[in-house]
């Protein structure tokens, strides 16, 4: 998949909007566009972020090469001066993000772009594309994670994604939210993370019987001995069979390092706790039962309240492709303009919906921690330029329902600053660490949730403020906009 210019992975209105930008040259100021989400997928208490290293990739690499500008030659609705001029374009903003792996909440920037409006215009599609994909994924993952209570997730999806971009990336992004391995080799080469498989039904089939298959298997694989049980009986004949086979490894003096059975249709809840008795009183108490078979974190949830003996799941299609939510809903708004005076002029979209109005300005986001647990307390969109000090008392309020106020008192919470700087005029300087640290990052991220947030069904929901500040603005701007 080695991927070809990716600078027209664009809709065809951002470039028809550049042209217009181009033409009216006193329009090409700078601006301040914030990508953000208006509610949690799957109606969780909150999301992961992910997807900014294939952001990164994107803007370092943003440039028209010579065929691009004969396809957009050919359309017949681009002038040649501006043809020229996307010869020589280059991203040369500044773009500010959450970084991967972090929880974050509804309406607060995920990425903010700072860059001239021709620029800014162009990314959009792009930006919106990587982070709500990936976002999605690893959202999904993290409720998959959260349901299994410890046991490991691994992410079979491939086959099942759409498309091989959405396969890999998603792979990645599985891992960041959670799965301790994949079953993608190339999301594995690509982004060093562990590969896991086992084997499939065709391959019992394919031998004279079961118990054969499952020796050579054995035989191939002493150490990553994971056998699949349900090809014809998994009671009469899979288990007894995996447990023939087992027991004449440990008499060769084979280590059983890694080994057990794969349960993929029937009841899993029934059928585990039979084979988990009869692995036990075979002598195999450390065998492994792992599952797969159309697995999502309610499955999961349930399959744990029924005692179901599985450690190890395998959760394909569902994960993949988030069947449930299959769209993340990311969009991306114009925030604010340059003046002459060289400060910004805010700017707001407003709308009869209350949740796609706007807020406006150059923002950057406080996280509030209660001191004592360590949990997130609320978030705190605000200008860049306000500061906010833990040896202060803090007031907060809900904007949608600004009479609802919580005082705290200084020196019982800390305040962490979520956006970092990726590009300063249009050069990187932001060094995405390895999948596998994200994902540990994000495992930390995930702790600072109260549990009542993390629940599958009807989770609490953590607040997302404005500053007075910025709720003055905005309640300004609307004011003026109803004064039209």
């Amino acid at each position: 998949m080695e991927k070809p210019n990716q600078t027209l992975l664009t809709d065809l209105y951002e470039l028809t909007m550049m042209q217009g930008y181009f033409k009216n040259k006193t329009a090409n100021e700078t601006v301040i566009f914030d990508a953000f989400y208006r509610n949690n997928p799957m109606d969780s208490g909150y999301s992961i972020c992910a997807g900014l290293q294939q952001v990164i990739e994107y803007v370092e690499n943003l440039h028209f090469d010579d065929q691009d500008i004969a396809y957009l030659a050919s359309l017949g609705i681009f002038d040649q001066d501006f043809l020229d001029y996307l010869r020589e374009f280059k991203f040369t903003g500044s773009i500010y993000a959450i970084p991967e792996g972090t929880v974050m909440f509804p309406r607060e920037p995920m990425v903010k772009v700072i860059a001239p409006i021709m620029q800014a215009q162009l990314v959009e599609t792009a930006i919106l594309n990587i982070v709500n994909h990936q976002s999605l994924i690893a959202t999904k993952t993290s409720r998959i994670c959260y349901a299994a209570k410890g046991d490991g997730i691994m992410e079979f999806g491939l086959r099942r994604a759409q498309g091989p971009d959405a396969g890999t990336l998603g792979a990645r992004a599985a891992m960041i939210g959670g799965c301790i391995g994949t079953s993608n080799v190339l999301c594995g080469k690509l982004y060093d993370v562990p590969v896991k498989g086992t084997n499939a039904h065709s391959w019992v089939m394919s031998f004279p019987d079961e118990y054969t298959a499952f020796k050579t298997y054995a035989d191939l694989y002493p150490s990553a001995c994971i056998l699949i049980a349900d090809t014809y009986d998994t009671l009469k004949s899979g288990v007894p069979n995996a447990i023939r086979v087992f027991k004449e490894m440990r008499e060769a003096g084979i280590p059983l390092t890694f080994y057990g059975i794969r349960l993929d249709s029937g009841d899993l809840a029934y059928i585990s706790k039979k084979a988990r008795k009869m692995l036990d009183d075979a002598g195999f108490p450390d065998a492994v039962i792992s599952a797969s078979n159309d697995l999502d974190e309610f499955l999961i949830d349930s399959l744990k309240t029924q005692g179901a003996a599985i450690t190890s799941w395998g959760v394909g299609t569902n994960l993949i492709t988030s069947k449930d939510w299959p769209s993340f809903g990311g969009v991306y708004k114009l925030a604010a303009v340059l003046g002459e005076d060289g400060k910004f002029v805010s700017k707001i979209k407003l709308s009869e919906n209350t949740e796609k109005i706007t807020n406006p300005g150059n923002k950057k986001i406080y996280r509030v921690y209660e001191k004592e647990s360590g949990k997130v307390k609320a978030d705190l969109i605000c200008l860049n330029e306000e500061i906010f000090s833990e040896k202060e008392d803090m007031l907060l309020f809900d904007p949608l329902e600004p009479w609802k106020k919580t005082k705290l008192k200084a020196g019982t919470f800390t305040l962490r600053e979520l956006m970092v700087p990726v590009f300063v005029d249009g050069k990187c300087v932001y060094q995405s660490p390895k999948v596998m640290d994200i994902r540990e990052y994000c495992k930390k991220e995930l702790d600072t949730l109260w549990d009542e947030v993390r629940r599958l069904v009807n989770p609490s929901k953590v607040y997302v403020d404005l500053s007075k500040q910025l709720y003055d603005i905005k309640i300004e701007l609307l004011d003026r906009m109803h004064q039209v």
